[in-house]
This record gives C-alpha cells, structure tokens and sequence, in this order.
C-alpha cells in the first residue's frame, strides 16, 4: 500500500453528525485490515473530548484514538491525534497540541485563526504516519458539511483535499432521515471536496436489509455514489466514546445490563453525573463484572440504594462540587460516610472528597471547600500531571494513568496507591471512603475483585466477582466484533481500493455545492 513518495495508503472516516459511529467504523476497518497482515495506524487530527489517555511518552490524546491504536494492535502516540480540545466552563476549551497544553482558548479565538495555523502540525503527523504504516485510517469530527467552518478545516474535508485522501460518509440510520443526510451532506461541498467523497457506510441498522436497498439504489443514482456497507446494530459497541460532555449535562441516565451475579446477591453502583463529566470509562470496567450494575445519576435519592457511589472525573472540579452540593448529593454522600457506605473518588471526584480546594487555574475560585471525606488538600498547578504510573493496591499490582492540574497533600487516612515496599504513591482512604488521581485502576482485573469484595462486605451484600473476568479480553473480544462487522457487511473489495488508489474518477457533482 505504498503510493506517492512512498506514502502508505489511506481514508478518511466521516460522518453525517457527531456520534454517527466514526470512531467505531474507524476502528473496525483497523481491525479488519490488521487481520489482513497490513501494518495499519488510526489519526484524528483535531479532537474534542474530555474521554482522554496518556500514551506511554506521557502524551495526552483522546481515548477514541487509544482505543483505534488497540484495533490497530499499535502502541497509541500523540501523532495520532496532534490536537485535543478539552471543553471546560465559558465556552472555552483547553487546547492540547502534540500531547502537551499549551493553553484555554474561546471557540471564537480558536476557529478565528489558532485552528488553521494548525493545519501544518496535523498535516505532518499524518504524513509520518504515512511513512511508517502501510495504512492510515482517519476519523473526522462532527460533520464535513459544516459550511460554518470550513475555511478552518483542519479535521475532514481540509485534511483530505490537503493529502488528497478517498472519504466515506457514515450515517446513523436509526436516528432516521439517512437518505436526507447523505444527499445533504454530500451536496453542500464544494466540487472539489465531492470530488473525495467516495461512497456511505449505513451503521445501526435494524431490520431486513433488503427493504433497505431501493433507497440505496435511489441514493446511488442522486449522488452517482455506492453504499459501500450497511453495519447492523449491535448493542454494546459504543465503547470508549467521546462524548463525556453530552453526557452529562443533558443529566441522562446510562445503565448497563448486568449479566447474572456470580454470586447469591448483585451489587449496585451509582456514578454521579458531575457537569464536564470526564473519562466516565473509568467505570466501564465494573459493568464488565457479571452481577454489577452501574448506573449514571444527578439525583440524591438515586444514590440511597446504590451499593457503591463513584465520584467521577470532571474538566471543572469546583464547578462539580458546587453541583453536588445544589443536588443534595453532598449531604448524601456525607450519609453514606458517616454509616460506612462505601464511596469512590476518581480524579476531580477525589479532589471534591477532600477539605479544601485551592483554584487559581481551572476556575479560578481560589480556596473553596471541598466535602470533608478525605484528610486532603488540593492546590491547583499550572503545569498539568501527565503520567503512566504502577503501584501496588490492595495486595495487588496495579497500573493507571494520570490527567490533572490538581496537586494533593494529604494529611492522614492510608494511601490507595503504594509503591512496593509500601511508600504512599497516590490517594488516600478512610473507613469506606477512597480517592485517587489514578483513571483506568479499575482495568486491573485482580484488585478489582479484590475492591469488590471489599465493597460488597461494607454493603452487607452476598456478592462474589466472578474469579475469570478479564477486562482486557472483553476489550478484545469487543474490538474483533466492530472488525467483524466490517469484513461481514461491507464492501472491502472496494475499501481495499479506496485506500490503495484514492478516491476514484469522475465522481458527478451534486448540486447545489457549498455557497
């Protein structure tokens, strides 16, 4: 798959709308290439996202793009997503470049100029990755017919007319109104770009395929262009989303359905649905263990049944704890303290259990204070923790990674994370209460039974882990389902030639092109 000075092949991923299923096409054609013995890599050039990861040269990327790595069977880097935008409070976003941030910018500043001085930097990402991989499958963000903000395209289209790469358009079907946002996505480009747009891929589709294809047949003859696959629905595939943000402000409930208990009793775990929700995956892991049944909450009566309460990781930590005091979570998680409930803290959601917070970075609060839980003290730093520490918990060994701005001193409690020959790493615990800095621990498969098991003996409950989950092997199995979906319903002949040869031809324009 060598082209034009030895360049590996390529495609861009697009989308009819945000969370149309890009990243997990994406990550199923890498999948389903790498079985084929190609040496793949995924790239998104611009992100949005507080779902990040920390590679292993501590660079922060979106978890879209580790987890396209892991279909890959790659080590993720920071070349493959050069750019990062972390959403916070007063329309601003962190904006992570190369890994690094390197600074808050409005979205009137960012796409008024900062974004297209990119468009060098994510180019030459793209063309290393070129070099080094005989194939590189990009993603791209939101919708390519956003006309708003094309000139500053650094993501879709911009990035495929500058490395001349064949695009498909994914499109959700079961929102409705597929058809419509093909023609319509594709018709406001401008020639040029539609000169890219080499076929559609249906993703989410429920029923008999065959009342579909009339209007494939249709669509076809509109846009002289081929439906290259329909992918059905499956559930449990949206692993590792972006999206944090929508999430939770939209207060939504996300439910996993639990699988039988090992044990006599199911164990529940409420995760409080914090504004600027970030890596919300960290919980993924226990809706994994068969019996454990997570649920996302904002209200306080949502959490008096729950067996676990999780405090998770947020973009605004005082932002959060002025939410959980207006909720009456506060005043609920003080409860379950004082009755030795048990309750988790994760990054942001650590620093809220603590005594005080000292803000002069993230908010810009100063000292506010924090819910009193924990014998911590947080002072917000400028330069931000990025890191892939391992440690030991609970008897076992345990790696994470690390994503904040916040410093602790803590003053008491045992640690959660310690080094080898027992000197405190990370966190802190009193009685049923724990916190850590630590995302991803839970992955561990053997302190997560161990947490557990403590947890449902401080919850008076008959649950028992099942002694054989692997997090690590669901994720797998998870990974060659979305590569299974790709090689079973779609065109690969003709994707194998998208990315060897480009975009075909002789595309007809569709009128009436951008304006």
């Amino acid at each position: 798959m060598r082209g034009r000075g030895g360049l590996g092949g390529g495609l861009l991923v697009a989308g009819t709308t945000s969370d149309a299923g890009k990243s997990v096409v994406t990550a199923g054609i890498c999948r389903w290439l790498v079985r084929q013995g190609v040496k793949v890599a995924p790239f998104k050039g611009q992100n949005m996202s507080l779902n990040s990861f920390v590679t292993r040269e501590g660079a922060e990327i979106g978890r879209a793009q580790a987890m396209q790595a892991q279909a890959s069977r790659v080590e993720p880097t920071a070349l493959m997503n050069p750019v990062l935008l972390k959403p916070g409070g007063d329309r601003t976003s962190q904006v992570v470049l190369m890994g690094r941030p390197v600074g808050e910018m409005s979205a009137r500043g960012y796409h008024g100029g900062r974004q297209e001085a990119l468009l060098g930097t994510v180019l030459e990402c793209l063309a290393e990755l070129r070099r080094t991989y005989d194939a590189v499958i990009c993603e791209g963000a939101g919708s390519p017919a956003e006309i708003n903000l094309r000139r500053t395209d650094i993501v879709n289209m911009g990035i495929a007319r500058a490395a001349r790469l064949p695009v498909v358009v994914v499109g959700d079907i079961d929102r409705g109104g597929v058809f419509a946002s093909f023609f319509g996505t594709t018709a406001l480009l401008s020639p040029e770009d539609q000169a890219l747009v080499a076929g559609y891929v249906v993703n989410k589709f429920r029923g008999d395929v065959s009342l579909l294809e009339p209007g494939l047949e249709m669509l076809r003859g509109l846009t002289g262009r081929a439906t290259l696959g329909v992918l059905p629905w499956r559930p449990g595939l949206g692993i590792d989303e972006e999206d944090g943000l929508r999430v939770s402000l939209r207060g939504a409930v996300r439910e996993s359905a639990a699988s039988a208990p090992y044990g006599e009793d199911v164990l529940r775990v409420a995760v409080c649905a914090v504004p600027l929700m970030s890596n919300f995956t960290d919980v993924d892991a226990l809706a994994a263990e068969p019996g454990v049944v997570v649920r996302f909450v904002d209200r306080a009566e949502e959490v008096a049944d729950a067996d676990l309460v999780v405090v998770p990781g947020t973009r605004g930590t005082v932002g959060a704890l002025a939410w959980l005091r207006e909720r009456g979570l506060a005043d609920a998680l003080a409860r379950r303290a004082a009755e030795g409930r048990p309750v988790l803290g994760v990054c942001g959601g650590y620093q809220v259990l603590g005594e005080l917070i000292d803000d002069e970075v993230e908010s810009r609060a100063g000292v506010v204070a924090g819910l009193g839980l924990l014998p911590v003290r947080v002072r917000f730093a400028r330069a931000k923790t990025l890191g892939r520490p391992v440690g030991v918990a609970l008897g076992e060994s345990v790696e994470g990674y690390e994503i904040h701005h916040g410093v602790a001193e803590v003053d008491g409690g045992s640690a959660f994370v310690s080094d080898a020959g027992g000197t405190a790493l990370d966190g802190c615990r009193v009685g049923s209460v724990r916190g850590t800095h630590w995302h991803g621990v839970l992955e561990n498969d053997a302190f997560r039974r161990r947490f557990l098991t403590e947890v449902a003996r401080e919850a008076g409950r008959r649950f028992v882990p099942a002694p054989d989950t692997s997090f690590g092997a669901l994720r797998e199995e998870q990974l060659d389902l979305l590569g299974d979906l790709v090689e079973e319903h779609a065109d690969t002949d003709a994707l194998w030639r998208l990315i060897e040869e480009g975009a075909p031809g002789g595309l007809p324009f569709v009128p009436p092109g951008a304006p």
